[in-house]
């Protein structure tokens, strides 16, 4: 069997964009079902490029194929709150980075979830950060935190997100437990929910270290 590192925050109430109702019961109906509300870019999940861009594509007419496949895995620890990544974070791994690659970030920024540093204080990526990786021809970016750029700014979080998915870029945030990762590569698998005219979905992300 291969081991599997889930890369997967669990959805629970506590989360935020999360509420959990029990609509059914073994004693009462004979069977347990949950009623799910959920925000599109709660916990762990992939941005449509709808999110930004007014004729870009739903999370549900969405190409898949960057979203499974071979991933290098980038750590970047020790990282500070507030940080701006940059190309010159990425060290020697720069050099090795081209057209059709998946990239994750290792941050351990997932051991805040639940603490407001989490989303007030979260290191982000760069403007020209995203717009080399568009350059080079990634297909795909994870990140820890719940964004890739800063929330309460609109126009570092317009311009960033704008910069990666107008260049074919998917977005995965909230991932977690990159650490269990001892591989610099990984089989990911991360499908987003098929949400008609979505701008963006929950996901479930998992790797297979190679």
């Amino acid at each position: 069997m291969k081991r599997i590192i889930d890369l997967t925050l669990t959805l629970e109430p506590a989360m935020r964009g999360v509420e959990l109702h029990q609509a059914k019961t073994l004693e009462v109906e004979g069977w347990n079902a949950k009623r799910l509300e959920l925000y599109s870019h709660c916990g762990t999940h992939i941005d449509a490029p709808r999110h930004f861009l007014s004729t870009g594509s739903t999370i549900d007419a969405m190409d898949l194929a960057a979203c499974i496949g071979p991933a290098r895995v980038v750590d970047l620890t020790p990282i500070e709150p507030h940080q701006l990544i940059t190309v010159e974070h990425l060290g020697t791994a720069a050099g090795a980075i081209g057209k059709g690659d998946r990239l994750l970030l290792r941050t351990d920024w997932h051991k805040r979830h639940g603490t407001p540093e989490y989303r007030d204080a979260l290191p982000r990526i760069h403007v020209d950060f995203a717009r080399w990786l568009v350059d080079r021809g990634v297909v795909l970016l994870g990140v820890e935190p719940p964004s890739v750029a800063k929330i309460s700014d609109r126009d570092e979080l317009t311009s960033v997100h704008r910069a990666l998915l107008s260049g074919g870029v998917v977005i995965v945030e909230g991932l977690a437990h990159l650490d269990q990762i001892q591989a610099e590569t990984v089989e990911l698998t991360v499908l987003p929910l098929k949400v008609l005219d979505g701008d963006g979905a929950p996901a479930r992300a998992v790797a297979v270290p190679s």
